[in-house]
């Protein structure tokens, strides 16, 4: 059983930066593919950005291509998410999971953890 702890969240201007982290309580984590997703009030949840199991694929949704940088430290257990040029529309609850390639890129994942909430304000 991996357990996902999200943390980098919290209150932010439009166009300033925040680094989001997702630690992981097993080694075995490195065995997954990793993806954060996020969830708008009112909204589905839907897939940010995704990273392979050796770092070596990446996937982004459109909407943050070219802001967002994900990218995995395997020996510490943790997956970062960079967000920079950040607008109000990004305001949501921020997700980590850990699953297949393909399954985190179909939104469905292994583990879960339980979101911390990112809010840029105009």
């Amino acid at each position: 059983q991996v357990q996902l702890v999200e943390s980098g969240g919290g209150l932010v201007q439009a166009g300033g930066s925040l680094r989001l982290s997702c630690a992981a309580s097993e080694r075995t984590f490195s065995n997954y593919a990793v993806g954060w997703f996020r969830q708008a009030p009112g909204k589905e949840r839907e897939i940010v950005t995704a990273i392979s199991l050796s770092g070596g694929n990446t996937y982004y949704a459109d909407s943050v291509k070219g802001r967002f940088t994900i990218s995995r430290d395997n020996a510490k257990n943790t997956v970062y998410l960079q967000m920079n040029s950040l607008k109000p529309e990004d305001t949501a609850v921020y997700y980590c999971a850990a699953g297949s390639w393909v399954g985190i890129k179909a939104t469905r994942a292994n583990y879960w953890g339980k979101g911390t909430l990112v809010t840029v304000s105009s």
